[in-house]
């Protein structure tokens, strides 16, 4: 696959976990969260998801939109792949309530429609 295609495919990938956190999320408060073990799950999971698939973004790509916060990003999921125990439940509702969709709206315009 060429390395655009493969660009457009991690970051559809991206917003496509951006927007599942998004929807898990809405109408949610952080007790919420802190009390519902499915719920921190698919955040946790969908967070993972968005970060692995950044890894795969090109670093001509990353450099081209710098606006999105790459390192950040990929040392998220870094985080909850490696560091069970450092994952910081109100640190993560932050991420879901501020910088997903500051993330979605980054990336809408880039990907394109299916």
């Amino acid at each position: 696959m060429p390395p655009e295609k493969q660009d457009e495919a991690y970051l559809w990938d991206m917003l496509d976990a951006a927007q599942a956190i998004q929807q898990f999320v809405e109408n949610r408060s952080l007790q919420d969260y802190v009390a519902d073990r499915l719920l921190r799950s698919a955040v946790e999971r969908n967070v993972e998801i968005i970060g692995e698939a950044a890894r795969g973004v090109s670093v001509t790509f990353q450099a081209a939109h710098a606006e999105i916060p790459w390192r950040a990003i990929i040392a998220q999921r870094n985080v909850i792949a490696h560091d069970y125990g450092e994952i910081d439940d109100q640190r993560l509702w932050a991420v879901a309530m501020k910088f997903i969709p500051e993330l979605i709206g980054q990336l809408e315009p880039l990907v394109p429609p299916l």
